[in-house]
């Protein structure tokens, strides 16, 4: 009897230490900060595009954003005219509308020009559809803040800090059922209208989804940007370029900047 008395306390002191090793292992463990995705800044000289965007011509505004993280940029705040970049949220309001449903084979016959090509009569037609009412709505979606429709979808309101805020999510607001047809859309910009963040952003391997506007003196570009599981968002806006050179120069830039200390893709796919 106290020999299975004995066997038992040993066994329950062996087993205490056991746990108390698993607790300190535990405990160390914890004290060991996981490998926390870099800062904003680690991706790249925001810093830096800060400080060129300040001495472009005309007026500059830029915006980078992450997961979590807070706004970073240059006159976020600060309004524009859209031009074209608002088609992006165009085609968000189209594809919401469309949650229980397939799209037409007009509504795509209208989406694919709109995006693709930046056609303009395209992207009337679905104005006059969805509204000042379904770009508000989008707008409430992204938990824009200083969005404003103004009539036309040519002449709305947006801020780079908003255009972040909408492209970090732009797939994943819409309905589960359309978001790979909107990501294909934002992604098949034409060759000819690939300037500016999307070269920049392809040659460090990024998958890019985006949405250029431009008019006379004005150069925007807006992207969602996606490598190795993290995604970014940048927008650049100005207005008062010299030329449609100079503009998409700025857009060009900013883009380097950001994303500079960022080691480009090596070939197999790694980093």
């Amino acid at each position: 009897m106290h020999q299975a008395a004995a066997a038992v306390a040993m066994a329950v002191v062996v087993l205490g230490a056991a746990a108390a090793r698993a607790s300190e292992a535990v405990a160390h463990a914890a004290a060991i900060p996981p490998a926390a995705e870099p800062r904003l800044e680690a991706w790249g000289g925001v810093e830096e595009a800060r400080r060129w965007a300040r001495r472009r011509a005309g007026t500059v505004a830029f915006a980078v954003l992450r997961p979590g993280g807070a706004i970073r940029g240059v006159q976020v705040d600060r309004r524009f005219p859209s031009a074209s970049v608002v088609k992006a949220m165009l085609a968000l309001a189209v594809v919401r509308e469309a949650r229980n449903r397939d799209l037409s084979a007009g509504e795509r016959a209208l989406l694919g020009p709109m995006i693709a090509v930046s056609d303009n009569d395209a992207a009337s037609t679905l104005y006059r559809r969805v509204g000042g009412a379904g770009l508000y709505s989008v707008a409430r979606a992204a938990h824009m803040t200083r969005f404003a429709d103004v009539g036309n979808w040519a002449d709305a309101q947006i801020t780079a800090g908003d255009q972040a805020r909408l492209f970090l999510r732009i797939d994943r607001l819409a309905p589960e059922r359309h978001r790979r047809y909107l990501r294909r859309l934002l992604g098949s910009i034409v060759s000819w209208q690939r300037w500016g963040i999307a070269p920049v952003a392809g040659r460090r391997g990024f998958e890019i989804m985006f949405k250029g506007g431009w008019r006379t003196a004005i150069a925007h570009q807006v992207a969602l940007l996606q490598r190795d599981g993290r995604r970014m968002s940048l927008a650049v806006l100005t207005s008062g370029s010299p030329s449609d050179a100079y503009g998409r120069a700025t857009e060009e830039g900013i883009a380097a900047r950001v994303l500079s200390s960022l080691p480009r893709r090596r070939a197999g796919g790694g980093s």
